[in-house]
């Protein structure tokens, strides 16, 4: 796992999509994310590789 884990505000701000939508996709789990407490966190290497594998499976 990497060293930047990042929150939910965070991994929207990266996306450029709006909290709510972040929630709504990490709760579908749709974009990888685990919860610490309540809260939802990122690894932002999965984010990348998730970006990554997004682009390959729309081409």
């Amino acid at each position: 796992m990497g060293d930047d884990i990042i929150t939910i505000k965070e991994v929207a701000a990266y996306l450029k999509i709006k909290d709510k939508t972040a929630y709504v996709l990490v709760a579908k789990g749709v974009i990888p994310g685990f919860k610490v407490g309540g809260s939802w966190r990122f690894d932002k290497a999965d984010i990348e590789e998730w970006i990554v594998n997004q682009k390959k499976a729309h081409k």
